[in-house]
């Protein structure tokens, strides 16, 4: 992103006011970024599912028709705050807020209904509805958070097969 340090990644125990803090951004964004919103803004990550230990960072998706027309919805976001950095770009406009280095929001523009906007629900519900997966989950995240403090890419790709084993689950038809 920037030759900035990036912030430890630290796991913590679940915070009943990450859901305010959610609805306060919700009602920024949903001014900020207005005309180009397709869908609702979404409460996603770790910090969505009640009881979670997780990072303490507040993640949001918005909901865009597509990544070609709600480009001019960067600028409005980075208006409000936001660091614009092009992570995964053929699937989303990704955001870190206030910066790289100190994070206390991430925001993804997704297309409503394009297969990251999918998964991402469909994780955030499963957990939200299966206490135990969740709890498993939380274990495995303070594990690798210890073994890769200062690699977020690190710890990100080594919840992956976890991650992918849940959403087999709750994709199934």
């Amino acid at each position: 992103m920037s030759d900035t340090p990036e912030a430890a990644v630290e796991i913590v125990a679940f915070d009943p006011q990450w859901s305010c803090r959610f609805q306060e951004e919700r009602a920024l964004l949903e001014t900020a970024l207005g005309p180009w919103l397709a869908g609702p803004i979404e409460h996603i990550g770790s910090t969505a599912v009640p009881g979670l230990a997780a990072k303490p960072v507040i993640d949001i998706m918005a909901g865009v028709a597509t990544l070609e027309s709600s480009r001019g919805a960067i600028i409005a976001a980075q208006d409000v705050g936001y660091c614009y950095f092009p992570y995964r770009p053929e699937v989303m406009h990704w955001f870190c807020k206030p910066s790289p280095a100190q994070r206390t929001h991430h925001l993804h523009l997704a297309p409503v209904g394009s297969p990251l906007w999918v998964e991402r629900l469909a994780f955030r519900d499963y957990l939200r509805s299966h206490a135990s997966v969740a709890a498993e989950y939380a274990e495995l995240k303070r594990r690798l958070a210890e073994q890769h403090r200062f690699d977020r890419e690190r710890y990100t790709d080594e919840k992956a097969p976890f991650v992918q084993e849940v959403l087999e689950r709750a994709l199934k038809p």
